[in-house]
Order: C-alpha cells, then structure tokens, then sequence
C-alpha cells in the first residue's frame, strides 16, 4: 500500500480502564496513568473514506493498546481490529492502515510509543450510537459502553475538552464507562460499574 492516499472520516469512541478524568489527555500525556498501566480500545467507524479508489464507507476498525505507567514513555503493546464485513481489497487497505503501514496516526504510534505489535484481526464489528450513549461489542475482543457526561446547561450536550493532542481529534467529549472488557491479544481486563473513563468524538485521518 506505499504511496497509496487514503482518507477517512466518520465517529470515534473510547474506554480505558484510568479513573475519569484519565490524566493522559491533559497532562500531554506525561503524567502516570490511574494504575500500573493503561488499557484502552479505541473504536472508529468510517463514514466516508478511501485508500487510493477502494472506497471503505461504513466499514470500523478497532485499536488496542496497553502502555506503561506514563503514556509518552512509550513500551505499548498494539494491536488492530477490521471489520469483518470488508471484501478482499478493503480488507488489504485497512489492514494497511490499522497496522501502521500506511501512515498517518496510526503509523505515528507506532514508529513513536509501540514495541509489542501483536498484529490484527477480522472480526464482526457492532457500533452504536443513540443520544449520549456509545456502545462496541467485538466478539472475543472487546467490549465497552460509554455515556456522554452531560452538561448542565441542559442543551444535550456533554462537557468537552478542547486542544488536545489526542491522535483521533482536537476536541474530545468526556464520557464515563457503564463496563469494558478486553480479552483478545493476550490482555485481560473487566471493568463493570466504576464510570471509568470514556471519550468520543467525529474523526478526519489522511495520510
């Protein structure tokens, strides 16, 4: 896929297992997560998007990492997941891409933060949406649901916090996690009923 433009856009949502509000997104990220480290899934769904003219609208992808005790320290282990729904050619383009191959954010974290790559998978990917609410369910993956920590300005909206470095976008909406689980590439973790920390937000890649 070298040389190959790509371009994507479309809805991003997280969970990792820091207490809300994780100390990564504020600090850039050089303060020590909650525990002894951070896992997190980050789950994208492609509203629009190509590599070269392999059109990958609607298709999602999953990122998993684990790091250290401070994010920028580096030392994660990395791992992808594609939609399973992907035909041949975007299944190459996104794996490309998930992978860190082709550039980008992804091929940002992993030149930069990543020494364990634990390759990537195909697998049914179930996104919803609805309200405040973010729900995935990857099987023998993942898992995790997130609710919008609402304002009190009663405008439906959730609280945001603007300008960070974060890979998926500038401005992230704050969320707190109903449970997360992931059990594929040799992590293990459940979290149910501690309102960890969760975001969200539309996501534009290009590389």
């Amino acid at each position: 896929m070298s040389g190959t433009t790509w371009q994507l856009s479309g809805e991003y949502m997280e969970s990792c297992n820091c207490d809300y509000l994780c100390p990564c997104i504020y600090t850039n990220p050089q303060a020590e997560v909650t525990y002894d480290h951070c896992t997190a899934a980050l789950i994208f769904r492609i509203n629009k998007g190509h590599s070269g003219a392999t059109s990958l609208d609607g298709l999602c992808f999953a990122l998993v990492i684990r790091s250290g005790k401070v994010m920028a320290d580096g030392n994660w282990v990395f791992a992808g997941v594609v939609d399973a729904r992907a035909n041949d050619d975007q299944r190459q383009a996104l794996f490309a891409i998930v992978s860190g191959q082709a550039g980008g954010p992804p091929g940002m974290i992993r030149a930069n933060l990543v020494t364990d790559f634990r390759g990537v998978e195909f697998r049914p990917i179930e996104f919803l949406i609805e309200g405040l609410k973010r729900a995935v369910s990857i099987p023998d993956i993942l898992s995790f649901e997130i609710e919008g920590v609402a304002s009190r300005n009663q405008n439906g909206e959730p609280f945001y916090i603007d300008n960070t470095g974060h890979p998926a976008s500038r401005r992230l909406a704050l969320a707190r996690a109903k449970e997360l689980h992931v059990q594929g590439f040799g992590l293990g973790l459940d979290i149910v009923g501690k309102g960890n920390n969760g975001h969200f937000a539309p996501f534009a890649w290009a590389a």
